[in-house]
């Protein structure tokens, strides 16, 4: 008992003990460091080997990037079939235009900005036609368009009397977020649900690192003013 206690008091030991224990999560970081290096490493080989026409190499990138490609367009559009059919095409793209890649070591963000650039394309074509077809229902006779309207935005805003269920809250966040101005959007979904680094996000943005802050902390805002009823 008197030895654990001299133990316990020793200042050498207690001072060893928190010596090693400062260089655990340093021992750690070098490692992650490491292997994030040779990662970065194995996808600019494989880049520089896609652009001498090596398709091998693009689909090795290509897999390794498809799934957030595909997350990413998935919030964008609301559709699994249509972000799929998305990606795709972005990866075609990527792959016939790699000679404007021109800093070769950033392939990730300039393939997630085609992507972006073709969501938010169809989003806006898509738009236009739902536009279109809204004004032909009216067929000219009263106001039997602004009628869907209101009830399209009634079945949007009326709250339950009852609880939500998850699903329910989970339709109302995806609501809000559909909702947010595009740069916010992006932002939070690249950030905050996709975990991309803010520099990454910030390239696709084409903005500073500060404005991916700023549209992150408004997006997160908004929603909580838009969400507020159901919490």
């Amino acid at each position: 008992m008197a030895q654990a206690r001299a133990l316990s008091t020793n200042p050498k030991a207690s001072s060893g003990s928190n010596a090693m224990s400062q260089r655990l999560p340093s021992d750690a970081q070098a490692q992650a460091a490491q292997e994030s290096a040779a990662q970065a490493a194995l996808e600019l080989s494989l880049v520089l080997s896609a652009k001498q026409g090596d398709r091998q190499a693009f689909g090795k990138l290509a897999q390794h990037y498809q799934r957030q490609c595909a997350a990413v367009a998935l919030r964008l559009l609301g559709n699994a079939h249509d972000a799929m059919e998305l990606v795709q095409d972005a990866l075609v793209k990527a792959f016939r235009n790699l000679e404007q890649l021109q800093q070769s070591e950033r392939f990730g963000p300039w393939l997630m900005r085609i992507v972006t650039n073709l969501a938010l394309n169809y989003r806006r074509s898509r738009s236009r036609r739902q536009a279109l077809s809204l004004e032909q229902s009216s067929g000219g006779e009263g106001d039997e368009g602004e009628d869907l309207r209101a009830t399209l935005a009634g079945d949007r805003l009326d709250a339950p009397d009852r609880p939500m269920t998850s699903a329910e809250l989970g339709d109302a966040i995806e609501r809000s977020i559909n909702e947010l101005p595009e740069k916010q959007k992006l932002a939070l979904v690249m950030f905050a649900i996709e975990k991309m680094p803010q520099k990454d996000v910030a390239e696709v943005l084409e903005c500073s690192v500060e404005a991916v802050k700023w549209h992150v902390f408004m997006a997160r805002k908004q929603l909580k003013k838009t969400l507020a009823s159901y919490m």
